[in-house]
């Protein structure tokens, strides 16, 4: 009997409008603007929300991602840092 993969079947996926894209930057960061504008972009296709927090704010934020911001998480999990690519974001979201 063949092995069953249903629980990594496509059906238990997260629909894109459930998934939140969280954009951890400062300001006056331009690597942070330029993720800011592909976030957006990416956001309003899919369907995701979107939501933006500044390090300068949150000592802990701050602590853990300093030296790699602009940092993007997908659901809370670490997605990519520095630069954003649409077509992995797009992906990721399942998009």
């Amino acid at each position: 009997m063949a092995p069953s993969f249903g629980m990594f079947s496509r059906s238990t996926r997260k629909n894109p409008a459930e998934r939140t894209v969280t954009l951890i930057g400062k300001p006056g960061c331009h690597l942070c603007d330029a993720a800011q504008a592909v976030i957006e972009t990416v956001c309003a296709e899919t369907g995701a929300s979107w939501e933006k927090k500044d390090i300068t704010q949150d000592s802990d934020l701050h602590h853990k991602y300093w030296e790699q911001i602009p940092v993007i998480l997908v659901d809370g999990a670490q997605h990519d840092f520095w630069r954003v690519d649409p077509k992995r974001l797009r992906t990721a979201l399942g998009a």
